[in-house]
This record gives structure tokens, sequence and C-alpha cells, in this order.
């Protein structure tokens, strides 16, 4: 699967409980990470995850969509988003002490699903951040490809491949979550 597709060609469209329970999920997922409540959001993570950030290049049209394979600001998986997370609870964590403050607004939430339950969410993201008492801040705009699985009752993330616009990060660092 390219990493701007949807889903695999075997998947339906979502039905409206479908799409309304994802929503929910995106909707939780951005309010525990816009409150700096990680160890929440990191339980709301499947331990098969993988979390994946490629680097925007820019290209002509015919060469492609315009992300690096073999460049990535993250290849994560569970162990390492763990300790991120808990390294964010020590005084070693000078990116974020204080903690930024963001606001993450998500829309244009597609969803199908696959025969074995698997729900695939494309969505776009725009990530507001601020640090520090300065005027200044920080706004990351892109794409998310996910696909969330039930776990004992419970929406989990398994993959998240994020596709920012920006070939040039307009913030300081990448320590926090997208």
């Amino acid at each position: 699967m390219a990493e701007t597709e949807l889903a695999p060609a075997d998947t339906v469209e979502a039905t409206m409980e479908e799409q309304f329970r994802v929503e929910r999920w995106l909707n939780a997922e951005a309010d525990a990470l816009d409150g700096n409540r990680l160890h929440e959001w990191l339980a709301m993570v499947h331990e098969d995850i993988h979390y994946v950030l490629p680097v925007r290049v820019t290209r002509e049209r015919q060469a492609g969509p315009g992300f690096s394979r073999t460049s990535l600001h993250f290849d994560e998986n569970y162990s390492a988003l763990r300790t991120r997370v808990e390294r964010l609870d020590t005084d070693y964590a000078w990116a974020e002490n204080p903690a930024s403050r963001t606001r993450r607004l998500v829309t244009n939430v597609r969803v199908t699903r696959a025969a074995d339950g698997v729900l695939h969410v494309k969505s776009n993201l725009l990530v507001y951040r601020s640090r520090f008492d300065l005027t200044t801040y920080s706004l990351l705009l892109g794409e998310r490809v996910d696909e969330l699985v039930e776990v004992d009752g419970a929406l989990k993330l398994r993959r998240r491949h994020i596709l920012l616009d920006h070939t040039t990060l307009p913030t300081a660092n990448l320590a926090l979550f997208l």
C-alpha cells in the first residue's frame, strides 16, 4: 500500500456507527495529547504500533508523492514511544520543559473497514504549538493514515503514517506526538 492510500483495495466504506466511533476516538486522542496526558494516550496505542513520519521532499509531479522512503523524522515502535513518554516524566526532557501548549484540529476523517475488522482511517491534522511566554507559534499541517484495531472492546492505534506538508519544519524540535 502506498503511503497516501486510504486502505487496501479489499476494504468497504465504514458504517455510520464505525465512522462516529473513530471520530470520537480521534477526539479523545487529541484531547489526551493536548492535555499532556501522555500515559493516557499511550494506553490508546497498540503494542504492535508502527509510527512513521517520513521527510517530505520537493519533487517533480512525475517522480511521485514527494516523501522520502529512506529519511524519516520518526520510525518508532511501542517501546520507543513508551521510552519517549517516560522520558518526559524526568528532569531531562528539556525540549518539553515546560511543556508546549498545543491544540490539535483533526478534520476530513475518512474511514474504511477491512474484512478482518481493521479500520483504515485517513484524516487531516493541524497542530498549533506555542512555547514559553513567546508570542510566536508553530503550525504543523498534514495528513495521517492510521489503522485502528479493536482490543478488549476498545480501539487501539496500530499504525500511523504522518505526511506533513512541510519540507522544512516550522518548529524547533519534534518532541511532541502527532
